[in-house]
């Protein structure tokens, strides 16, 4: 049964991210985390971050992600990005998110930069679920009673290894909320030219 759910899957994960992502999609991203008690400082103290507007991810047992992003250093744009995932385990079904992850400093931007990066199984991502105004992390939850995403209650989140990682549902339903095992590709944009 996996077998045959798995295609379909793969294939609306690529629909999801195949088409070119907008510039103004980037900011529109952005705006979204500089919105939340939990994320927003980091973009005053971060060296710069990665966004990502849409990650597409599903699966049955076997899952996998997809998602185009670009680098920001000092609010300029640096590079783009993709992000890849594969897990298995329980996870069942299929979702949408929207994924951020600040550089502490330059060594950690220097290390996502450099090609092939891939986080690890310890790393921690802070989730921010806008619709029921609740974050949790790979490391535990917290529930707020508020009116909208800026309102939301930090969770406790940090930086490991010089990255930190936040997460925002946009759509879908899916029992597992993993960054462990996301792959990344780099690619400087040159001087003076921003693709689009």
């Amino acid at each position: 049964m996996s077998q045959r759910i798995l295609p379909f899957f793969i294939m609306l994960i690529a629909f999801m991210s195949a088409a070119q992502v907008r510039a103004d999609q980037y900011a529109d991203a952005a705006d979204l985390f500089r919105n939340t008690a939990a994320a927003n400082p980091f973009f005053e103290h971060s060296y710069g971050y990665a966004i990502f507007p849409t990650v597409g991810k599903g699966g049955f047992i076997l899952a996998g992600g997809y998602g185009r992003g670009r680098v920001f250093v000092a609010g300029d744009p640096v590079g783009d990005t993709t992000l890849t995932q594969a897990s298995v385990g329980f996870q069942i079904g299929g979702q949408a998110y929207t994924q951020i992850i600040f550089f502490q400093d330059e060594r950690a931007f220097r290390e996502f930069a450099r090609g092939g990066f891939e986080f690890g199984g310890q790393v921690n991502a802070t989730v921010i679920v806008a619709n029921v105004q609740a974050t949790a992390s790979t490391a535990g939850s917290s529930a707020g009673a508020s009116g909208g995403i800026k309102d939301v209650e930090a969770a406790s989140a940090g930086y490991y290894k010089g990255m930190a990682v936040f997460l925002i549902a946009t759509g879908g339903l899916m029992f597992e909320a993993s960054v462990g095992g996301q792959k990344f590709k780099y690619r400087p944009i040159a001087q003076g030219l921003e693709s689009g």
